[in-house]
């Protein structure tokens, strides 16, 4: 089967140990750390056709942003591997924009990233501009931008530039209603000319609107896969009778799952390495209490 994006067994891992620079790591420096991570993705994998427009949906904090980074070479995966047929092109609120410079100037600055010349950012930045409705504003550094300004400056810019694989993460959610129904009408004419979209949004109707597949990414794990109603159709009944739980019930459901993604790296060491390290401690000790011992019989000597 032709696929157009291949994620194979993809985890994401972060390292969320704060105060590293501890006493003992400076003590013992040869020492590992104690660190804890989070798994943001394990072992997700799924392939996409050319032409289908696949929808992401989860609660917030459960890899789907993620899961759009890589799937947009924002970042690699920790483990595991996606393979993606042509150039991709992340569309999210300020992704890939330089505050510090002019909408003009992040217009080009991005169009020469996606491979144009100077001569094709030229015969295309009217366009983008135009699409964008910021015509009075190309002269001002983004930083003076809204959200929703940005947002409208990066899905010009990205859908002028051409990408086999569009990925949208809530680009949508900010600005007015007006720009937003252009944006999917935009989409709508990449679908049906074959590209491949991900489009990341909390609103089912336009998952409903806009795709043909569906991925519910559930706490860094991939609940479920394929056609876009019935999968968008169990995520909405889940929504349904989570939101009927009291906050309580919620909060607690979320800290249990957070906690099951935390990994501590030391604990999983094997009985082997542990008594290694105990003994490089011992070893470690044992020349600290040399050199007082020295330092000691020096000032006696003074």
């Amino acid at each position: 089967m032709e696929y157009k994006v291949k994620v194979e067994n993809v985890s994401k891992v972060y390292n969320i140990t704060r105060n590293k620079k501890k006493l003992w790591k400076i003590l013992f420096p040869f020492l590992e750390d104690r660190s804890e991570y989070f798994q943001a993705l394990k072992g997700v994998s799924f392939d996409v056709e050319p032409g289908d427009s696949v929808g992401i949906v989860g609660l917030n904090g459960s890899g789907k942003s993620t899961l759009s980074n890589l799937l947009g070479g924002v970042s690699e995966p920790s483990s595991g591997s996606i393979h993606v047929n042509g150039r991709a092109s992340l569309i999210a609120i300020s992704a890939g924009l330089n505050n510090e410079l002019t909408g003009e100037e992040n217009i080009r600055m991005k169009c020469l990233m996606h491979g144009l010349n100077e001569k094709e950012i030229d015969a295309v930045y009217d366009d983008i501009v135009a699409f964008s409705e910021l015509e009075d504003f190309m002269n001002q550094p983004i930083k003076s931008y809204s959200s929703g300004m940005k947002s409208r400056l990066g899905f010009a810019i990205a859908v002028h530039t051409d990408p086999d694989v569009l990925i949208v993460d809530e680009a949508l959610s900010v600005g007015d209603d007006t720009f937003a129904n252009k944006c999917i009408r935009k989409m709508e004419e990449f679908r049906r000319s074959g590209k491949t979209i991900f489009f990341v949004s909390h609103s089912i109707p336009q998952i409903q609107q806009m795709c043909n597949k569906a991925v519910w990414i559930h706490y860094g794990e991939l609940r479920e896969y394929g056609d876009a109603v019935p999968v968008v159709g169990l995520y909405a009944r889940f929504i349904r009778g989570y939101n009927e739980k009291p906050k309580h019930i919620q909060q607690r459901y979320k800290k249990e799952m957070i906690s099951r993604q935390k990994i501590d790296q030391y604990a999983e060491k094997n009985d082997d390495t542990k008594l290694g390290l105990l003994n490089a401690l011992l070893l470690g000790a044992t020349g600290i209490s040399i050199v007082v011992a020295a330092y000691l019989q020096l000032a006696g000597h003074l």
